[in-house]
């Protein structure tokens, strides 16, 4: 069930990438530069309906840029005071589904790289060199 919103709030959400953030782009900027090849937006297991933002396959290494708000970040997360239990409990679902997909991957076989929207390109290019055992 859609919760009941004003309309701003609705043309402002409705107006949210699922791909190509700025963080995303900055992140694969980056990692091009440093010369790493990769596919966007692509889904790392078959039958799994959850994409990651960039993936390594031969690698195993599924990345994912999680926003701040969407996914919980520990430092900058927020709690909308309007409809709050019904964000409450559409927000915990994203956490739990990235825990789930994260469990998934890993049983697979798969290493997952976890990234916030608000780190450097520098650092979190650094992070999923280091999951590709490149330094």
């Amino acid at each position: 069930m859609r919760p009941a919103t004003d309309a701003a709030t609705s043309a402002r959400m409705s107006r949210q990438q699922r791909r190509d953030t700025a963080p995303e782009l900055a992140l694969r900027r980056e990692l091009h530069r440093r010369g790493l090849r990769y596919f966007v937006d692509r889904a790392p297991l078959p039958g799994l309906r959850r994409r990651a933002d960039v993936v390594f396959p031969r690698l195993r290494v599924a990345v994912y840029v999680d926003g701040c708000f969407w996914h919980r970040c520990p430092v900058h997360a927020t709690d909308p005071k309007r409809n709050a239990a019904w964000w409450a409990e559409k927000l915990a679902a994203n956490v739990a589904r990235d825990r789930e997909t994260d469990a998934a991957l890993a049983e697979a076989g798969w290493q997952v790289v976890r990234l916030w929207e608000h780190e450097a390109a520098e650092t979190a290019a650094d992070r999923v060199q280091a999951a590709l055992g490149r330094s």
